[in-house]
């Protein structure tokens, strides 16, 4: 930072079904913070799941266990000063919850869209494959999803577009006084 100041640590933590728009929109999130001159640091569900939590299945227990180490990594960031922005689906409310508690400074985003449109925009065709019963335990489709009951923000994603989604979080991001 610029001013001298000492950057406060904080996690922004996207949550939604896969195709809600997590990452594109926490990638812009990231970029308008580093522009302020700000440390951030994203970890993308994808990219954790292919380093940090290889060898990790899609049980329960596995999802669990990979938002907890998310959730651990974003700990060790946000006490040392730094943003992290984690965008990962985690389905479920209780292991979100843990990690909350964990960290402390923790935003919650979610980005809410209605399966049909994720469907649509889904690139990788995982949608297709669950519903054909090519792929088991897909969250949405035959494994749930757990909405946040008190997210920080609500992206409406089918509605919004992405710099309005942005914009809402950096706002919200204001006003709670984690960044001016």
């Amino acid at each position: 930072m610029s001013d001298g100041k000492k950057q406060k640590g904080f996690t922004l933590w996207f949550t939604g079904l896969s195709g809600s728009g997590k990452s594109t929109i926490s990638e812009r999130v990231a970029l308008r913070l580093q522009r302020k001159g700000l440390q951030v640091e994203v970890l993308d569900g994808d990219i954790v799941r292919t380093h940090l939590s290889k060898g990790l299945g899609f049980t329960r227990e596995d999802r669990d266990e990979n938002i907890k180490r998310v959730g651990f990594v974003c700990q060790l960031l946000t006490r040392h000063g730094v943003i992290s922005i984690a965008s990962v689906i985690s389905p479920y409310r209780e292991a979100r919850d843990h990690n909350r508690k964990l960290i402390g400074n923790f935003v919650e985003v979610y980005t809410r869209c209605p399966i049909e449109v994720c469907a649509k925009r889904d690139i990788k065709g995982l949608y297709q494959k669950a519903a054909a019963g090519e792929i088991k335990g897909f969250t949405g489709v035959d494994d749930p999803y757990e909405p946040p009951l008190n997210a920080e923000v609500v992206c409406h994603t089918d509605t919004e577009s992405v710099e309005e989604s942005v914009e809402l979080v950096i706002k919200k991001l204001e006003e709670l006084g984690f960044i001016s």
